[in-house]
């Protein structure tokens, strides 16, 4: 295994761009910056307005991001940076709800950047992300380079023709490259092409030349946020990451400040002459948790700490924007992070559960398939949303198949989803395999194959002989098939176990963060080795963390198939 590693990455390495060693710099010079990313800024409506089944979050939306309360937050956000230590604000794409064709939310983002550099003296710089331009949109590059002139293109020592990418210095050891790594054709998709990479190698052998310090900031993520995120969330980070974050660690650069997965989390990326590179990944603006980070860059040294917006102006809100409830305002003052918390694990359910419905996955009644998938979409949506213990529980079923689900506090299964979730936005991933929470949604998982296939089976494969035997007031046949053979020969058959051996890894990968970089508090050293010795001494603890992962992955995997097969 150490073998095959070991060539692996010399094979990265070959193929990679020329290296260079990073350095340069003022080693008693630091930076103190303000970086958010995807406040979606939106024009509120006149009124807020919703159908969703919650007393306080009736008005929630697929996205769970504040539309109405976003201009208030972004004030509340520039209010903290005119008080605080930071020199500069980086905001990493996404400005815009849809400025693509709907350049008045640009327009009105910008006011408010624009009276906090006049009021502060702070210089605020922006980069486009998928929102933002579109080449057949009402707002294309050129666009965004006016409408956010003063953000980074009026300061800037060159910027692309091509592209949003710009270079400007932020002092004189630190160099700030905003790479435009969106395609203005495709609403999300990466669009770091070779071109934008051959202006970044550029811009960035310059700034070595001139001893200054690489800042790198872009929409896309560089590195994973997510377990196998090149594939379940293919358009939210950049093709060919490994090689390209090898390139970008070899041409001297250590910190890049990406947005799009709205999550907090930071990566680290530790290339074949063992230089480390490490993807900031900030949090949504418009969504919980309503974070952005204050980072202090010294010479082989980044601190960085998450700072929470908990309070808006709701005077100001419910003079704009009309329908707010008295219980919704108060808990807004009582702390509007909290109230943030409730408004996404509604948003994401009421996403969740209508991807699920028939109009969504789009078979229409009476095409083939359409009642095998709306038994099986029924049944999963019923198994998550009714209580998880007591009468005509999801406990209570499960014991009918020989599966225990632990006790803990959670209503149903999607208060406890959506508790996963939240924490993977936040950056809190604590829940580890054997956790309540982890176990809970495995055993769900077990679940929802044995009785959702079993639904399936008896209204679809056997409705005849059913329809026979509910007349006779007896049960369905692959139900009381499917609960016998759990009793007799085990709660979960082979089939299941190889499902769940997939299924395993993946889930502990997103519910607990074991890559022991903090993802909201911090203290990064050591990323740009002075010797050959602290090279390989990076090279070799960057192989043993890797190894250990796919060790565990493949024992986890090999548990469930051992337990499957015998």
């Amino acid at each position: 295994m150490l073998k095959f590693m070991s060539l692996l990455l010399s094979l990265i390495f070959v193929f990679s761009s020329s290296v260079i060693f990073p350095g340069g710099g003022d080693a008693n010079c630091e930076l103190t910056i303000a970086v958010t990313a995807d406040p979606h800024y939106t024009v509120p409506a006149e009124r807020i307005g919703g159908n969703i089944d919650d007393p306080i979050f009736w008005y929630a939306n697929r996205r769970a991001a504040l539309e109405n309360e976003i201009g208030f937050i972004i004030d509340e956000f520039l209010r903290q940076c005119a008080g605080n230590e930071c020199e500069y604000i980086l905001i990493a794409g996404d400005l815009s709800g849809n400025g693509r064709t709907n350049p008045e939310q640009h327009h009105g983002i910008a006011e408010k950047l624009a009276a906090f550099e006049e009021a502060t003296g702070k210089q605020v710089f922006v980069i486009n992300g998928n929102h933002d331009v579109a080449y057949n949109g009402e707002t294309d590059v050129d666009d965004f380079k006016t409408i956010y002139a003063p953000f980074g293109y009026d300061e800037a020592i060159t910027v692309d023709p091509d592209s949003c990418s710009y270079a400007a210095d932020l002092n004189d050891t630190y160099r700030l490259l905003a790479l435009d790594s969106c395609d203005h054709s495709v609403s999300s998709a990466d669009g770091l092409t070779d071109a934008k990479k051959s202006w970044l190698r550029t811009q960035a052998l310059q700034a070595r030349k001139e001893g200054k310090s690489v800042i790198l900031m872009m929409h896309h993520n560089l590195l994973d946020h997510i377990p196998a995120q090149r594939i379940f969330s293919r358009d939210f980070i950049v093709r060919n990451h490994l090689s390209t974050a090898e390139s970008f660690a070899n041409l001297g650069i250590h910190a890049v400040f990406t947005g799009h997965e709205h999550c907090s989390d930071v990566a680290v990326y530790t290339g074949t002459l063992g230089n480390r590179i490490y993807d900031f990944c900030t949090t949504a603006l418009i969504m919980y948790p309503l974070q952005y980070r204050m980072v202090t860059f010294s010479k082989n040294r980044i601190e960085y700490e998450a700072r929470t917006i908990d309070s808006i102006d709701t005077d100001a809100l419910t003079a704009q924007v009309a329908g707010y409830t008295p219980a919704q305002i108060a808990l807004m003052n009582e702390g509007l992070n909290d109230y943030a918390l409730g408004f996404l694990k509604a948003g994401i359910r009421h996403r969740l559960a209508d991807s699920l419905s028939m109009e969504k996955i789009g078979i229409a009644e009476g095409e083939p398939y359409y009642n095998l998938v709306k038994t099986a979409t029924d049944g999963l949506n019923d198994i998550l949303a009714m209580p998880l213990y007591g009468e005509g529980s999801a406990a209570e079923l499960a014991a009918k198949y020989g599966i225990e689900i632990p006790a803990s506090p959670y209503k149903n299964g999607w208060e406890l989803a959506m508790t996963l979730v939240a924490a993977h936005f936040a950056g809190n991933e604590d829940k580890t395999l054997e956790s309540t929470e982890v176990t809970i949604l495995l055993r769900m998982i077990a679940l929802i194959l044995r009785d959702d296939l079993a639904g399936v089976a008896d209204e679809v494969f056997l409705n005849a002989a059913n329809e026979l035997l509910t007349n006779n007031g007896d049960d369905g046949i692959a139900g009381r098939l499917t609960m016998f053979a759990s009793n007799t020969y085990g709660p979960i058959t082979p089939g299941e176990y190889f499902m769940l051996a997939l299924i395993a890894p993946l889930l502990h990968g997103f519910a607990y963060d074991s890559d022991g970089v903090d993802d909201n508090n911090g203290v990064l050293t050591g990323f740009a080795p002075e010797t050959p010795e602290e090279a390989a001494a990076n090279r070799d603890e960057a192989l043993k963390a890797l190894t250990e992962k796919i060790l565990f992955s493949l024992e986890l995997m090999k548990k469930y198939f051992v337990k499957g097969l015998f």
